[in-house]
Parts: C-alpha cells; sequence; structure tokens
C-alpha cells in the first residue's frame, strides 16, 4: 500500500553535550541509498577526527530500504536508536549522521542509546517537515499538433512533467498525485479532443499539494 510519509527539505543540525561528550547531528534528505552513503561519507571526512559517525536512514516509500550503522558503538547502541527515531516520527527518504566526539565519561549501553536516540529527535524538533503524497508515473502520448499545447497547459499545471519524449508522437511522463488521478485522464482528453492516450505507471511520491 502507498503510504503518505514525511521527509526534511533542507539539512538541519544540532549539538547537544551529555556528560561532556558531544554529539553533532545532521539530518538531510536522500532521494536515493546512494545519496545517503554519499552524505555519510562527506560527514565522516568532515568530521575524520571524531570518536564516531554513527548514522541511520530510511529511503522510498513505505520504508522501503532501511539502514543503520553503529561505527563502532557498542552494537544496537547508536545506529538503531536513530532509525527508530526516524522510523517513530514517520520520515522517509532521509538520512541522520550523529558525530560524537568522546568526553571520557562512559555513559552505558542504555545512556548511548537515549543520546543517540535524542540527538536526531531534538534536531528533527528544529527540522521543517514536507509531507509526501502517493502519485504515479502516468504516460500521455499526443501526436505533434496538439502536443504544444498541452505541453503548455501541463508546465501551467498541478501536475509535474518529468520527462517528454519524441518520436511518431510525443510522450509525456507525468506524476500525478493519486488523489488527482480521477480527474487527469479527463483533463487530458478536453485538452486534447480525446486523441491522446493515457496510461498509469509506476507508484511514486509527491509533495503535498
Amino acid at each position: 500500500m502507498n503510504q503518505p510519509y514525511l521527509t526534511v527539505d533542507e539539512i538541519v543540525e544540532h549539538e547537544t553535550e551529555i556528560k561532556r561528550s558531544r554529539f553533532l547531528c545532521a539530518v538531510a534528505p536522500a532521494g536515493s541509498e546512494e545519496a545517503a552513503r554519499e552524505f555519510v561519507a562527506g560527514r565522516r571526512r568532515s568530521h575524520g577526527d571524531a570518536t564516531h559517525n554513527c548514522s541511520a536512514y530510511v529511503i522510498g516509500g513505505d520504508r522501503g530500504v532501511q539502514r543503520a550503522d553503529d561505527d563502532g558503538e557498542p552494537g544496537g547502541t547508536a545506529g538503531t536508536p536513530m532509525l527508530e527515531t526516524l522510523l517513530r516520527r514517520g520520515l522517509s527518504d532521509v538520512v541522520a549522521v550523529v558525530t560524537r566526539y568522546f568526553g571520557g565519561v562512559k555513559l552505558g549501553a542504555g545512556g548511548l542509546v537515549r543520546a543517540y536516540g535524542s540527538s536526531v529527535g531534538k534536531t528533527l524538533d528544529r527540522a521543517r517537515l514536507v509531507e509526501m503524497v502517493p502519485a504515479r508515473l502516468v504516460a500521455v502520448s499526443v501526436d505533434h499538433v496538439r502536443a504544444g499545447r498541452l505541453e503548455s497547459d501541463l508546465r501551467a499545471s498541478p501536475y509535474e512533467v518529468r520527462e517528454v519524449g519524441y518520436g511518431a508522437g510525443v510522450r509525456f511522463t507525468v506524476a500525478v498525485r493519486e488523489a488527482d488521478l480521477p480527474v487527469f485522464g479527463g483533463w487530458v482528453a478536453t485538452l486534447t479532443a480525446g486523441r491522446a492516450e493515457v496510461e498509469e505507471g509506476e507508484a511514486v511520491h509527491l509533495r503535498a499539494g
């Protein structure tokens, strides 16, 4: 089932200190697992002198890909509570990295779980969240005569043109929110005098309109 979720629209950072250890958390949008890994790698380069750079991310609608990394902390005390915080907040397409500079006082397993989880939570409290709603990629094929007007109206509409392909005719790939699907076909038919072919494709997500 394609479900709505929340994400962040920009990088947010927040630092806390617990028993002299510094916990610097960065949360960022990530549209793919590759983007999430690149962000984690970048934070590790930027904070190569840190004791740990722990991470967690959730990618894709319906929480498709979930990863957590303790980066040397005791198993399950860092990445897991970070991931659980992201999931509990209903987030996806998001990556979190918590950089720890050890302050000389051990926190114990329970203390680490609370520290890493709360670090992500406090950072999310400062983030601007965006709702992503279920949508579909829809292929609209039309002849060249009607394509110009259709493209102009599509780009002025709430629908998102993802791709335009030219051949014997013109094929538009359009992202349409599922709530708008019942009226989209009729809208296209009106613009093209019923001469366009409309075919629904894969599920995606769009910002709530």
